[in-house]
């Protein structure tokens, strides 16, 4: 995963670009099943790996393939993503080790949907269906959103004709 986003840090050519997040993307997705969160991994490699790619090579059929190259260092950015990295890294100190049983996750939020307050064999599931519901609808109605803009964008109109041609 390092090696891809260092090479995408890097490359000028956006054909490129776009295939390394597309690899990234199902890196990450690799690792989430490996974490044991299959439905993030199937959502990640659906919607990372395989939505976006050909959404993003649909818009660069329509582009340039090159970026242009800045007219100086982009200095301000780095200083803000550094900090932003090291404010992350300050505030994942402070939180629980990995799958300690012990901490106020398991203790507080994990029992109630372990009951499983629904009919719902699968705690996923009623995790999702029930208790996340309105995210779960959100997050739907923001792809359904984006979706719908692109498509928009990379619509090609006729042109309209003079109403004396016909």
């Amino acid at each position: 995963m390092v090696i891809a986003v260092l090479a995408l840090a890097r490359t000028r050519n956006l054909f490129t670009a776009v295939v390394l997040s597309g690899v990234y993307s199902f890196l990450m997705a690799t690792v989430m099943l490996t974490l044991d969160a299959v439905d993030v991994a199937m959502t990640e490699a659906a919607v990372g790996a395989g939505l976006s790619t050909v959404l993003l090579l649909g818009a660069l059929h329509l582009c340039k393939s090159e970026e242009a190259k800045p007219m100086h260092r982009p200095w301000l950015p780095l200083a803000v993503s550094a900090s932003t990295a090291v404010l992350l890294i300050y505030g994942a100190m402070g939180l629980p080790d990995f799958a300690d049983p012990m901490a106020p996750i398991h203790q507080h939020v994990a029992p109630r949907y372990l009951q499983n307050e629904v009919d719902v064999p699968n705690v996923v599931t009623a995790v999702l269906a029930s208790f996340r519901g309105y995210d779960t609808l959100g997050e739907t109605t923001v792809v359904f959103t984006a979706g719908a803009g692109i498509i928009a964008l990379l619509r090609r109109r006729k042109q309209k004709l003079n109403p004396d041609e016909k």
